[in-house]
């Protein structure tokens, strides 16, 4: 099934370049005439929602025949879409399992895959809602028992010994986590297990794994039961956490807020994941830094691509909007719109050269 029911974001959208500029991912001049023709299907991963709005609004102009849609059903919806031919690429908080790889994908060529390229790099925030506190440190290891059940009321003695100096209330705790398989649920149960895996002891994945707490539906749905619950906490993209508390992690011996900096630095000092295809670039990220000056409950969102398309006319496409995504002016797009941290130039650079490659 094709994407587009009334919750997909849908817009005309301006992709940004003329055939031959494509790869590159560079806008065009405001009076160029766009040659790029057709539809976008795509969707996945909530948290780049508003970037998705910004993006495709920032071409509305410069290519008017083309019309990108993206539904932001969660990255394991888009993954699946994806796999199943349903769309053009995937967003998701999580890179493709070896499972997946190992699979053929309904829009890519005969025998061949698909590859990672990142596009967002965002923190995850703890977001909470407690009458009275304003201010809230934690640990990965009370982090992760209140999210497995262990500790239920806020002012458990683990939480008093984290913050000295603020009244925590004896309100029991409502630990929101996301019903719909999720790639933040897998970036939060990855920092989970690498900082604390004597209590959170599952493997990361896109479902949440205890029976605890509260579900709600993507980001969205979240930051909604955070904001009008009670003795609440969750997890959801930074960009969302609007005027909710935003809980401080211990880095090392401090405690840090987070921040796009902070977040684009773990990212920067983390490596690719071993053993995949040259062009892929999926993140194996640094949980376990001890640097103050990284925040390492990020995200790094992909847009999952075929290496080679059935059809030549949606890779063209395809290839200009992900390179666009990706590029300086995309990166700048995102900063300014949903508070992302921007990739580095580096990076930039090694995804053109991927989508120069897909055919």
């Amino acid at each position: 099934m094709r994407f587009g029911r009334p919750a997909v974001i849908a817009v005309v959208a301006a992709l940004a370049l003329s055939s031959c500029a494509a790869n590159e991912g560079a806008a065009p001049e405001s009076d160029s005439a766009s040659a790029l023709t057709g539809t976008i299907n795509a969707g996945g991963a909530s948290s780049q929602g508003s970037a998705q709005e910004a993006w495709i609004s920032a071409f509305q102009t410069a290519n008017p025949d083309v019309t990108i849609n993206y539904d932001p059903s969660g990255s394991g919806a888009g993954r699946e879409a994806f796999i199943a031919g349903g769309s053009d690429f995937a967003g998701s908080d999580s890179y493709l399992s070896d499972d997946e790889l190992a699979g053929t994908f309904g829009s890519c060529a005969a025998d061949t895959t698909a590859v990672d390229l990142p596009v967002y790099i965002s923190p995850i925030a703890v977001i909470f809602n407690v009458d009275g506190v304003d201010d809230l440190n934690v640990d990965a290891d009370t982090l992760a028992k209140i999210f497995s059940g262990a500790i239920t009321t806020w002012n458990d003695p683990a939480l008093v010994a984290l913050n000295e100096g603020v009244s925590l209330p004896s309100t029991a705790i409502t630990a929101v986590h996301r019903s719909d398989d999720s790639g933040t649920t897998k970036n939060f149960a990855d920092y989970l297990g690498q900082n604390a895996p004597d209590v959170w002891t599952e493997k990361a994945s896109d479902t949440f794994p205890f029976q605890t707490g509260e579900g709600a539906q993507g980001t969205s749905g979240v930051v909604d039961a955070v904001t009008n619950g009670v003795g609440t906490i969750g997890y959801a993209d930074a960009s969302r956490a609007g005027d909710l508390g935003v809980a401080k992690l211990k880095v090392g011996d401090e405690f840090v807020a987070y921040s796009a900096e902070a977040a684009a630095a773990v990212v920067d000092g983390s490596p690719l994941v071993e053993g995949r295809e040259a062009n892929d670039l999926a993140f194996d990220l640094n949980r376990m830094t001890d640097n103050p000056a990284e925040y390492p409950l990020v995200l790094v969102s992909y847009a999952i691509v075929c290496t080679e398309y059935a059809d030549p006319a949606q890779a063209e496409l395809v290839k200009a909007y992900v390179g666009y995504m990706a590029s300086a002016e995309g990166q700048a797009e995102a900063v300014a719109s949903a508070g992302a941290a921007s990739m580095t130039t580096e990076l930039q650079d090694k995804v053109a050269a991927v989508l120069e490659t897909i055919k």
